[in-house]
């Protein structure tokens, strides 16, 4: 009997979010459209929690932090001021056989995990002298290769591209070390090396990928009637842009001075060269983003304080602080304005990625700003005296990103007997998209509906709480297991006196993690409840 296939973590997961009603493909009936997600009714209030937890936390509870919500077209000098017009470009190459769209400084990534260089470097043994014989290789090509990649060179000339190969083997002492995966797959891309450099190859059929050409990343759109060069604007590819625009307006209204900051949620497009990873890079996402400005010279302080204060943000949501990390850049690796900029990092099944930037900008945007409208961004110091323009830390997140970390930290599979696993998403009590569900034990017994809808509309004013009568009791749980809802309560026969007047009137609340069931009077729901979600 054939070994059951393990299916991927990451598989899984996606499964669980259409399953339960966190993410769905956009415009599924039609088919889709690549980079564009939507949110089911529990990643709307996921989303939702999370928005709310950094605005309440970033601005709210802060005496130096104000909000704003600009709006997403916004004037064109706007971008031309911010360098994106001229310089929001990604390196791009297309496949000559496939045609697919490939972001250049990313492609090798996705080859060396691609199906079919999976299993070429599969048919290495290291313990095996001289690596993979041509024969191998040319009964891989004849077999496995034309189902995975049709248009490597390897599979539509298996004698050219084993010739070439032989050409640089001699070419460099004999042998080509195969653990170099990147050097050893190009030459397998390539017919003849002696024409020219190695072959990048299609991670999606193995063809020939052309040279990069630049690409810009932002979508265009016309205001108004006419659709000419007069009308040209774009949708906003980052959101702190309408921040530095309305600075002075914001500074003239919120009796605000330095250092303060102004904070935005909202929508931001970025026409992606290769949408991936489920809704990590998406085409159409949401921001969260401070700037928060300085005096000039104060940017390394303020910058490492708002790296601790968006690392420890993030465990108070429920992230994992060993998955969690810090990329800091290197000086030849930051923009030519910025002093600064770390990047929190997260584990995701699919790699470590960026999860928030926080840069250290200068007085870039500002000056910019200042350049291309003509009015003064200079701000006046009442207590140093001096005009300067001031400096800016800022803090740049991704709701989907975190939204999608949050899922993929919580995501939990545990054996309860033989054959019989439960799924249970840990979110954080604060972060989950449901606090409470109430269930009547039966809902064909009047009484016991009466009475779990009265707790129902008890709770209901105090926290996001969902009705369920349907199917047996244990299949509810496992329900709101998988949504994540931290407490069920449950009104059975003893809530109703039938079994003694010392159990009337209190029912069976369940705990999502331990799956452990107390007896609570209902009186006690509210305040109790409270308290867990304060804890």
């Amino acid at each position: 009997m054939a070994e059951k296939k393990e299916t991927p973590l990451m598989d899984k997961i996606v499964a669980l979010c259409k399953r339960r009603g966190f993410v769905f493909q956009s415009s599924e009936i039609y088919g889709g459209i690549n980079g564009f997600w939507d949110y089911g009714p529990a990643g709307a209030e996921l989303k939702r929690n999370i928005r709310d937890a950094w605005w309440n936390d970033t601005v709210r509870r802060r005496t130096d932090v104000v909000g704003l919500d600009a709006s997403i077209i916004m004037h064109p000098k706007v971008w031309e001021a911010s360098g994106h017009v001229g310089g929001f470009k990604d390196p791009m190459c297309s496949c000559k056989y496939c045609k697919k769209l490939y972001r250049a400084d990313q492609v090798w990534e996705q080859i060396v995990g691609c199906s079919w260089a999976q299993s070429l470097l599969g048919l290495y043994d290291p313990a095996r002298p001289g690596g993979v014989t041509g024969v191998e290789l040319r009964r891989w090509a004849q077999g496995k290769g034309k189902q995975l990649a049709p248009n490597l060179a390897l599979v539509r000339n298996p004698e050219a591209t084993l010739s070439g190969l032989a050409e640089a083997a001699a070419t460099e002492g004999g042998v080509i070390q195969f653990t170099d995966a990147r050097k050893w797959l190009s030459y397998l891309a390539t017919e003849q090396h002696a024409d020219g450099p190695a072959i990048v190859p299609c991670p999606a059929c193995g063809g020939d990928l052309t040279e990069p050409r630049p690409f810009n990343l932002m979508f265009k759109t016309h205001s108004g009637a006419l659709e000419d060069e007069s009308s040209l604007t774009y949708l906003r590819p980052e959101t702190a842009q309408g921040i530095f625009t309305n600075f002075l307006n914001v500074l003239s209204v919120s009796r605000q001075k330095i250092p303060f900051g102004i904070a935005q949620i909202g929508k931001a497009f970025r026409n992606e060269i290769n949408p991936r990873n489920f809704t990590f890079r998406s085409r159409e996402f949401e921001q969260m983003e401070l700037e928060f400005f300085i005096k000039p010279g104060t940017d390394a302080e303020w910058h490492k304080y708002w790296v601790a204060e968006r690392l420890r943000w993030y465990e108070t949501i429920g992230l994992p602080k060993e998955k969690l990390s810090i990329y800091e850049y290197r000086k030849d690796e930051l923009a030519h304005y910025a002093s600064a900029c770390v990047d929190v990092m997260f584990a995701f099944p699919f790699g470590v990625q960026e999860l928030e930037g926080i840069a250290a900008r200068g007085n870039f945007d500002l000056s910019q700003h200042q350049k291309f409208s003509g009015k003064s961004m200079e701000y006046f110091d009442d207590e140093t005296k001096e005009k300067y323009i001031p400096h800016v830390v800022e803090p740049s997140a991704g709701v989907d990103r975190i939204c999608l970390a949050l899922i993929c930290a919580a995501y939990t599979e545990e054996e309860i007997a033989p054959g019989d696993t439960r799924i249970v998403m840990k979110f954080a009590p604060r972060i989950a998209p449901v606090k409470v569900a109430v269930f009547p034990l039966l809902r064909n017994k009047p009484a016991l509906v009466e009475k779990a809808r009265q707790v129902f509309e008890l709770l209901q004013p105090h926290f996001t709480t969902e009705w369920d009568d349907r199917g047996n009791i244990g299949k509810r749980y496992r329900y709101q297991d998988e949504q994540g809802t931290p407490w069920c309560v449950t009104i059975d026969f003893e809530t109703l006196g039938e079994k003694g007047p010392q159990l009337q009137d209190t029912v069976t609340l369940r705990d999502r993690d331990t799956m452990k069931q107390d007896r609570v009077p209902i009186a006690d729901l509210v305040p109790l409840i409270s308290q867990k979600l304060r804890a």
